[in-house]
């Protein structure tokens, strides 16, 4: 087997990761750089992006950006493979913006193995922010290499039952995003549901909550901590529509609309659920928000008072840096409100890597997605760490 790293060594994010034994060509995530959104440069990768189509498959762990962001700059007729429910996702994502998804997968699920030429791959279900992720077992010629895509330890899937189902093998390609931060260790979802839980008692102000709404675990925390503090879920009709793709939208949760007559017409799908904002004043409730929905609240604010009001910051900390969501967090506070931090990572931290690697006893260990790729020359030398690009097995 042939191991090419194209992109995503000694940066976070924008990976392109190609498997091959000389014959049948695979792919394993081709993502934008974090620092393109705006302008996306392809890379001139032959067959895949470029030239005569020569690909026999790629495989998305996860449907963030930096892993699936070039979709739509592959050659004709390449086959694409993710979970069924990742795909309902972005489905719904696109749906709600009228924008036409560039390709229609070939759906994997846990541990169903597919065949394409020698190789056989075995996509492994796991934790993380984005929904129905999946780590890859790739086999080909009695030899193993595991990639990890993007995982964790903190969420609601249980870890200790992937690690040991993980076989021994031969590379481990494995991601390292928070090796670079101070690694303290990730705090559970459950216990983010029990820490707001906990501070809405006794409150009587309105709760809100900011998070992506693709992040299905923490929309089931959301509908948690407002069952158990006897509030209603409120969601925007995007929040409502992902949800509703990957059957979790409560049947206790209010849907409300934002914008005109377009989101009109996509409310009314949701019958019994819809409410409106003079309904929403009288009602205790936990509000899920954007900072797109500055207008909306202000509106809202003239109904209800925001005072002893709590906000929910449930995102990167990094965003907090950015001038857009200081303007819109200091609106937040000028009106009242509190902001309280309710995050934990979507990254393995460091105890996690080490219990895959010493589950998976690799020869050979690829950091990718990383910043600190020294922090894996600990197991050096009875493991080779290798940041070169292309890895013959």
């Amino acid at each position: 087997m042939i191991i090419q790293i194209h992109r995503g060594q000694n940066q976070i994010g924008g990976l392109i990761i190609e498997i091959s034994d000389g014959t049948t060509r695979l792919f394993f995530d081709i993502g934008i750089n974090l620092s393109e959104c705006e302008r996306v440069e392809v890379p001139q990768i032959d067959g895949l992006f470029c030239g005569d189509t020569h690909c026999d498959g790629v495989f998305i762990s996860h449907y963030h950006a930096d892993h699936i962001g070039l979709t739509k700059y592959l050659l004709e007729g390449i086959p694409v493979y993710m979970g069924e429910r990742a795909y309902g996702i972005i489905s719904a994502a696109s749906e709600y913006r009228e924008k036409k998804l560039p390709f229609e997968p070939t759906y994997i699920y846990d541990r169903q193995k597919i065949v394409i030429g020698e190789f056989s791959i075995t996509p492994y279900l796991c934790d993380h922010s984005a929904f129905d992720s999946y780590m890859f077992l790739v086999e080909n010629g009695g030899k193993k290499v595991l990639y990890t895509g993007d995982f964790r330890a903190n969420g609601r899937l249980d870890f200790d039952a992937l690690l040991n189902e993980l076989p021994v093998v031969d590379a481990l390609i494995t991601e390292g995003t928070t090796l670079s931060r101070e690694n303290k260790g990730n705090i559970q979802e459950e216990l983010l549901e029990q820490i707001a839980i906990d501070y809405l008692k006794g409150k009587s102000g309105p709760a809100f909550i900011m998070m992506s709404a693709q992040n299905i675990d923490r929309l089931i925390t959301a509908q948690n901590i407002a069952d158990q503090t006897d509030r209603i879920l409120l969601q925007d009709i995007y929040t409502a529509q992902i949800a509703k793709s990957c059957d979790v939208l409560s049947p206790k949760a209010r849907v409300f609309m934002t914008g005109g007559d377009k989101q009109y017409e996509q409310l009314q799908v949701f019958n019994d659920a819809k409410i409106g904002k003079h309904q929403i004043a009288k009602t205790p409730f936990l509000m899920c928000i954007r900072q797109s929905m500055k207008n909306y609240l202000s509106k809202l604010n003239d109904l209800v008072s925001f005072e002893d009001g709590v906000l929910f910051y449930g995102m990167w900390k990094g965003y907090m840096e950015q001038s857009e969501m200081q303007e819109f967090l200091g609106f937040m506070v000028a009106k009242g409100v509190k902001v309280h931090i309710l995050h934990t990572s979507g990254h393995a931290d460091a105890f996690t890597i080490d219990q895959i690697i010493e589950k998976v006893c690799p020869q050979i260990i690829i950091p990718v997605h990383t910043e600190n790729a020294e922090w894996f020359y600990k197991y050096r030398p009875s493991v080779s760490i290798r940041e070169d690009s292309r890895i013959v097995l």
